[in-house]
């Protein structure tokens, strides 16, 4: 007998039961020996006499299946997929997999290219779930190190950063395979196909030499580093958030280049873990986008961690000395320094959409000076029958608005409705500590849109929760119209602060005034009954009120 073994991930399982079943198909094969699989670990372990049958064969067994696939048997050229669809998608992170969940309700025939990144995209592989993972893990390790407390005295903390990153891994795979892969294993109208599309025309598109045609098109092909081009940067090896986060040896030090909020979050969830970090920005502070007291609150705790930041330097060359990278900085004053770097250099400065490869020449599809694809409020672009959403567009980058746009560009598209995307409310954080959180408009912004306004800001020395917590860091800053008194806005920064943010994202939604925020009920002693006391300060010192006054 020729035995051999092969091991195969499957997708589509989602009970111990799936997994019996599937042992149970494959011992009906006379050339099966044995096999184990696993629900767990969404895995097959198959040996076999390779006389009688052969893993082909053992793999067509399983794609055979209605609910069942084998992971990365996936097709990469099209073979033995038709090439006439109602909706060819491409790309393949949630903008993506939001419009084929749409496409299948609606019973239309789908194809979905997707080519750089495994399906899932930016969030579960490179961006949200690793990032977050990692924040949590270096909170893990401050906490064993730092109290609040005076009678609590941390002994410390020992840190397996290998052990950290292969536990981030393995989550990132039960996530990709659990949230994007087996809810479509079932699809009956869906296709997916591994390969970087191009347009031949706006009813036609070529992968591998081989094309395909549809009715309407999606392209969500989400965003990547944007890289920026510096004297010798190409020559030192650098990293960005896809290559960092798998690092299984810790490196010495990091300088990151940016600070926006990924390059705040890598920087403290890094710093945290044990790595001397120092962050390069060539504007005047951190988290610029936000107003400068969100920045100087982030900056006194980074300082206090032994982040180093240095603002308003400009790298201006890069280069190489044995295992050290030298960076050429033009700093504030005007003259020039030169930085060591013995760790390693991330750049974090920003993103820029994947268009490049998609020939968009070829069908005249207009873009915006960012080179993101140009979009109006119902995902439509300039070509008629070719829309798009996520982060390859001018609006909004995050996971949940991409979703939410690929679903309202299908419903678009494909039944007639006019739905729009409103993001006079969204929500957003940024996973630092404190967090940062914001919905609606901030003051620079409404000053900006000329709406007469009036601010709160209450810090948390003031909030009853934060004192009995012995952590104060930070302030909730709420902005309302003088005409309406409704609230048009808000900002958060405060440990765990972006747990608020949706309540505020629903009172400006829903046209609360700060009136009735004041008079509403909030648990005694929760961080929410900050935004009472943010509200009553717009008409008294909340610092003379009583804990049972309002």
């Amino acid at each position: 007998m020729n035995k051999e073994t092969i091991q195969l991930d499957i997708t589509g399982m989602t009970c111990e039961h799936y997994a019996t079943g599937i042992e149970k198909l494959l011992s009906k094969n006379e050339g099966v020996t044995e096999a184990k699989v696993s629900y767990p670990k969404a895995a097959c372990e198959c040996s076999f006499d390779s006389s009688k049958t052969s893993k082909e064969e053992i793999i067509s067994t399983i794609n055979g299946t209605k609910n069942y696939q084998v992971k990365d048997e996936i097709p990469q050229n099209g073979s033995g997929i038709n090439n006439q669809f109602d909706l060819i998608i491409i790309g393949g992170g949630s903008a993506a997999f939001s419009a084929a969940i749409k496409a299948e309700r609606l019973g239309l025939t789908t194809l979905m290219v997707n080519g750089g990144l495994d399906f899932g995209g930016t969030c579960v592989n490179v961006g949200c779930v690793p990032s977050k993972n990692l924040i949590r893990a270096g909170e893990t390790a401050y906490h064993a190190t730092h109290s609040n407390f005076a009678g609590i005295k941390p002994k410390g903390v020992e840190i397996d950063f290998a052990q950290v990153i292969k536990d981030k891994k393995k989550l990132v795979a039960t996530l990709q395979e659990k949230k994007y892969m087996d809810v479509v294993s079932d699809f009956e109208n869906l296709k997916m196909l591994k390969g970087w599309a191009t347009f031949k025309d706006n009813k036609t598109i070529e992968v591998d030499g081989k094309e395909f045609k549809a009715l309407k098109f999606l392209i969500a092909t989400g965003a990547t580093s944007n890289i920026p081009q510096i004297e010798g940067l190409d020559k030192i090896d650098y990293l960005t958030n896809v290559s960092l986060f798998d690092l299984e040896e810790k490196p010495e030090s990091l300088t990151i280049m940016g600070a926006g909020y990924i390059g705040l979050e890598i920087a403290m969830a890094y710093n945290r873990l044990g790595v001397k970090v120092r962050i390069i920005e060539f504007t005047d502070r951190v988290l610029r986008t936000q107003t400068s007291d969100i920045s100087e609150a982030l900056e006194i705790q980074m300082r206090k961690e032994g982040i180093e930041i240095l603002p308003n330097f400009r790298a201006v060359k890069f280069d190489k000395q044995g295992e050290d990278t030298l960076i050429y900085c033009k700093c504030p004053d005007g003259s020039f320094t030169k930085i060591v770097e013995k760790g390693k250099v991330v750049i974090a400065t920003g993103t820029k959409p994947n268009t490049d490869k998609l020939d968009l020449e070829n069908i005249g599809l207009n873009v915006t000076k960012s080179g993101h694809i140009a979009i109006n409020e119902k995902m439509e672009t300039n070509v008629p029958n070719v829309y798009a959403a996520g982060d390859v567009t001018n609006t909004p980058a995050f996971v949940y608005t991409a979703a939410y746009e690929g679903k309202i560009a299908v419903e678009n598209a494909f039944t007639g409705a006019q739905n729009k995307a409103d993001y006079s409310s969204l929500p957003w954080v940024v996973f630092t500590d404190p967090q940062v959180a914001g919905a609606g408009l901030d003051e620079a912004q409404a000053e900006a849109q000329s709406i007469p306004f009036e601010v709160s800001k209450l810090e948390l020395k003031d909030v009853p929760r934060a004192i009995a917590a012995n952590d104060t860091r930070g302030f909730i800053k709420l902005i309302r119209s003088t005409e309406t008194d409704k609230l048009i806005g808000a900002r958060v920064v405060a440990p765990e602060g972006g747990e608020l943010i949706q309540q505020l994202s629903m009172a400006i939604k829903y046209g609360i005034t700060v009136n009735d925020l004041a008079d509403s009920f909030y648990p005694y002693l929760t961080l929410g009954e900050g935004i009472k006391l943010a509200a009553i300060t717009f008409g008294k010192d909340v610092s003379k009120l009583s804990c049972c006054a309002s």
